[in-house]
């Protein structure tokens, strides 16, 4: 017999219309199911491979920081320590944007991939995305890329105010769901404030990653969200991603 909802299923990853074999779901349906749910553990629980990455990034200066949680196990016990970079990195940092005698130098922005809840993402997805996000940058004086181990998204508040960066733009790793295992989020943040930031003072663009938001079209909306946030000095609800549309023959 034909499956009236295969159709549907052709436009949506969605979990819909499985069946039914007696009170229980096809063995075919389960076993989709937990193997989505094995890929979203191990996401989780994958160390993060930041010497490898830097390697794949190795035409761009790049700098591999931590967070306050010492293991993967405290980290997601103690969110509040993935939050704050170790005083060690925030040295090492401050210490950076000194040039000689002169003055401290003030970067317009600083892009920080971070493992998250799914270094995964960041092994499959980060360098795909930096190559077409900073073609889109010309003209911004950016600050070392920075890699981050067992971060949360405020972390790069911690970085930016070591580096002396007026902008922050966090690549980190999504909670994985039993969709996707390997999506990005971004979070730009202007003028962030360690302890003080809030979630609302940032903007946020979900799910990169091929088969969701495509990397060109997230670097489109990033690098516009950037230059919006640059010239009204804000992100957060002040700044809506709602972008004009060409018109056509424009």
């Amino acid at each position: 017999m034909s499956d009236p909802w295969s159709d549907l299923r052709r436009f949506t990853p969605a979990r819909i219309a499985l069946g039914r074999t007696g009170d229980a779901l096809p063995l075919a349906r389960m076993l989709e199911f937990q193997a989505a749910h094995a890929l979203a553990r191990d996401a989780v629980h994958q160390p993060f491979d930041a010497d490898g990455l830097a390697d794949a990034l190795a035409d761009h200066a790049t700098m591999i920081v931590r967070s306050q949680a010492p293991d993967r196990a405290i980290y997601l016990q103690r969110p509040d320590l993935g939050r704050r970079l170790h005083p060690d990195d925030t040295a090492l940092l401050s210490g950076m944007r000194c040039h000689g005698q002169g003055p401290q130098k003030a970067y317009d922005a600083v892009i920080v991939l971070a493992d998250g809840l799914s270094a995964r993402a960041l092994h499959d997805h980060g360098k795909g995305l930096l190559d077409v996000l900073l073609p889109r940058l010309a003209g911004w004086d950016l600050a070392p890329i920075i890699l981050a181990r067992q971060a949360r998204v405020a972390l790069g508040d911690d970085v930016a105010a070591a580096l002396n960066a007026a902008m922050v733009v966090m690549l980190i790793g999504e909670r994985p769901g039993l969709t996707a295992a390997d999506s990005i989020g971004a979070y730009l943040t202007f003028a962030p404030k360690p302890g003080i930031t809030r979630d609302a003072d940032r903007n946020c663009v979900s799910n990169i990653r091929p088969d969701g938001y495509a990397l060109d079209n997230a670097a489109d909306l990033i690098a516009w969200l950037m230059a919006e946030a640059r010239r009204l000095n804000l992100t957060g609800i002040g700044l809506k991603q709602d972008r004009p549309h060409e018109l056509p023959g424009g």
